[in-house]
């Protein structure tokens, strides 16, 4: 079996470019917040310790990004939004050139390709992330400082360890790092604590970024959507089998198929 060769994203000159309109990450945006997938995997983590004194930080040997993030001000769609036809840009984007590309290599790390499946930035699933931090809601502002924070910690502490930022290390030095802030558990060391816990909301976003996007849903074999050719067939005989059996549960089987 021949080695897949690596991705752009392993490189250490590689720079992520959105292929994907406003108008189609706009329909992203709408996918995801709509998404099964968002408040099982992101919505229902932890949010990072805000409260951490650096008097703790000195002790633990934690580092926090000092973020001065400017203030959203762009407008929402409004109270009667046209899904149809949405407005190409109706709110500026956040993330920067560097931070996209940064994202785009960490995810790519989190859902790399897999034979015919594409990986995460191959679906442009930073530009998905980079519209749902911009966009001026109470869920995704919320979301905005933890995301940027996790970017700017994973840069502080590629400079820490090897002097050059996360995007130019080599794969087994970026994942050096994700290792150890992988997962916030009982093993992990107090100083990564909290970076696990806003890495954790950013893998969250991630995997539901990309399973809402086309790809994403026909690899979890999604297949709703799809118009029928012909006349509808109706039940298959195992289903109606199964609803025979509820409804007896239920005692509602002499009001079934009723017209």
């Amino acid at each position: 079996m021949s080695k897949q060769p690596p991705h752009q994203s392993e490189q250490p000159d590689y720079q992520y470019q959105s292929g994907m309109t406003r108008r189609d990450s706009l329909k992203l945006l709408a996918a995801l917040a709509a998404s099964s997938m968002l408040p099982l995997l992101s919505g229902c983590e932890k949010a990072p310790d805000k409260t951490a004194t650096p008097a703790v930080a000195a002790k633990t040997g934690e580092h926090w990004p000092d973020l001065q993030l400017t203030p959203i001000t762009g407008k929402g769609y409004g109270k009667d939004p046209n899904l149809i036809i949405p407005p190409k840009s109706p709110w500026p984007l956040t993330m920067t050139a560097a931070q996209l590309t940064l994202l785009a290599i960490v995810a790519d790390i989190l859902i790399p390709r897999d034979g015919q499946v594409p990986s995460a930035s191959e679906v442009n699933v930073p530009a998905v992330v980079n519209e749902w931090i911009s966009a001026p809601y109470e869920r995704q502002q919320r979301d905005r400082p933890i995301i940027l924070a996790t970017l700017a910690w994973l840069d502080d502490e590629a400079s820490m360890r090897y002097q050059a930022p996360f995007a130019k290390l080599t794969p087994p030095q970026r994942l050096s790092i994700i290792d150890d802030i992988a997962y916030n558990n009982a093993q992990t060391p107090q100083q990564f604590k909290r970076i696990a816990s806003a890495f954790s909301h950013l893998r969250g976003l991630v995997v539901a970024a990309f399973f809402a996007t086309p790809e994403g849903t026909k690899d979890i074999g999604y297949i709703g959507n799809v118009p029928i050719a012909g006349d509808y067939p109706g039940p298959t005989p195992e289903a109606y089998a199964h609803l025979d059996k509820v409804l007896a549960e239920l005692g509602l089987s002499e009001f079934a198929y009723k017209a």
